[in-house]
């Protein structure tokens, strides 16, 4: 019932923008075909001569001066004039031929329009005014399952990356750490050594739990670096979805730090999958201003900003793009620590590494990345887990000479190869 409200009164208008074209067809042509044998202006060329000759008369009679003659001809040939464009006019008028095509064209232009908003269009689709949408959208978002919920969902699918297999060694070192924090659950530092292995082996949503631990251990005095791993890994761990979780640690990240770009690029990804995406383009556009040219979500905020800001009805030109560095620390980012005491290069340094570790462990990426992180953690004196980087980029690039190479020559420098 409600696509025939719509459909019956769209019919109605075209029927009738249809017949008025139509009208003014035909109208046209029976105005130019008139009521006598000859066009219009080719009588008033008849009776502009008529004229003429018969002041030529009036003139040999003497009834009218020479001057009287030479004026009234003037005028009789300026009238001469404009009949003969007015007969030029209508000669270049459209032949019945073309008047045939155009209301050929009218049925033909109708049938389209229809058949493109069919195919493009949304028939049937009710009326959803603004308020509507928002409240639709804020019990969308309300409804949203819980963290373990998305996370045992994304564990289910088949599509996931699969973690790989760490080596004997480091799998037995592991489950000790498990095993031991099993007796000390309040152990801090354990759980954030747990949190950083788990993701090095692709296990994220062990990963996430762990660090959650972390967090709740340090309350309300929990730092922000550890609460955007946290939100970090959660996010992976649930397949790219923000729970209401993830969404409760990303408020936290932003009382204390609002410039922090993960937290702003999560929550507007929230928005998005909630329902509100005049929000999210209100919140990305304001972090691809301020975000550095190489920062992890600027490819994305790129490709994504236009199209929101056609949702959101906005008119938007992206910014010149600029060229973009490497993810992770950079060689002058590891020079620039050097100069640094051990608790200002572990922060500077720390931020950097663990975003990187968290998207390698889940979803890899080229051998620069892998070298980069394990000569990071180097610095940062983390051996261990540089260690267990080098290991599991062993297995990825066994069959990738070069990449293989460049990984090595980071792991040497980091003391943990050969």
């Amino acid at each position: 019932m409600d696509l025939w409200l719509f459909l019956l009164p769209a019919a109605v208008i075209v029927l009738i923008v249809a017949t008025l074209i139509a009208l003014g067809f035909l109208r046209g042509a029976e105005a130019r075909a008139g009521t006598s044998t000859a066009p219009a202006p080719k009588r008033e060329m008849q009776v502009y001569a008529a004229q003429l000759r018969e002041i030529e008369r009036d003139l040999t009679r003497g009834t009218v001066t020479p001057e009287e003659a030479e004026r009234l001809r003037t005028e009789i040939g300026r009238r001469l004039l404009d009949a003969d464009r007015a007969k030029r006019v209508d000669i270049g008028r459209a032949p019945p031929s073309m008047r045939t095509l155009g209301l050929a064209l009218i049925p033909a232009v109708a049938i389209l329009a229809a058949v493109l908003y069919w195919r493009e269009g949304a028939p049937g689709y009710p009326d959803l005014p603004l308020a509507q949408r928002h409240a639709e959208a804020t019990e969308m978002r309300a409804a949203r399952p819980s963290q373990a919920e998305l996370a045992a969902e994304w564990a289910a699918n088949p599509q996931r990356p699969q973690p790989g297999e760490p080596d004997a060694e480091f799998a037995a070192l592991l489950e000790r750490l498990r095993e031991a924090l099993q007796t000390r659950p309040l152990d801090v530092e354990g759980h954030r050594l747990l949190a950083r292995n788990e993701a090095n082996i692709g296990n994220i949503a062990a990963a996430a739990e762990a660090q959650a631990q972390v967090v709740a251990l340090q309350g309300d005095e929990a730092p922000v670096p550890d609460l955007v791993l946290l939100a970090e890994f959660q996010v992976i761990a649930a397949g790219g979805v923000v729970s209401p979780e993830s969404e409760q640690v990303l408020e936290r990240i932003l009382r204390r730090d609002p410039t922090n770009g993960l937290a702003r690029y999560y929550t507007g990804l929230m928005f998005a999958q909630t329902g509100r995406p005049d929000l999210t383009f209100r919140l990305w556009r304001g972090l691809l201003d301020d975000s550095r040219p190489d920062a992890p979500w600027v490819p994305h905020l790129r490709a994504t900003l236009p199209e929101l800001a056609e949702v959101a009805g906005v008119r938007y030109t992206l910014p010149p793009a600029q060229a973009t560095g490497a993810r992770g620390p950079s060689s002058a980012d590891m020079q620039a620590a050097m100069d640094l005491d051990p608790e200002e290069r572990a922060a500077m340094i720390g931020g950097m590494v663990e975003g990187l570790a968290a998207r390698l462990a889940a979803s890899g990426g080229p051998a620069e990345d892998w070298a980069r992180l394990i000569a990071a953690l180097g610095v940062l004196g983390e051996q261990d887990r540089a260690r267990a980087i080098w290991a599991e980029a062993q297995r990825l690039f066994a069959d990738q000479t070069e990449g293989l190479a460049q990984i090595q020559a980071a792991a040497r420098g980091a003391g943990v190869a050969n």
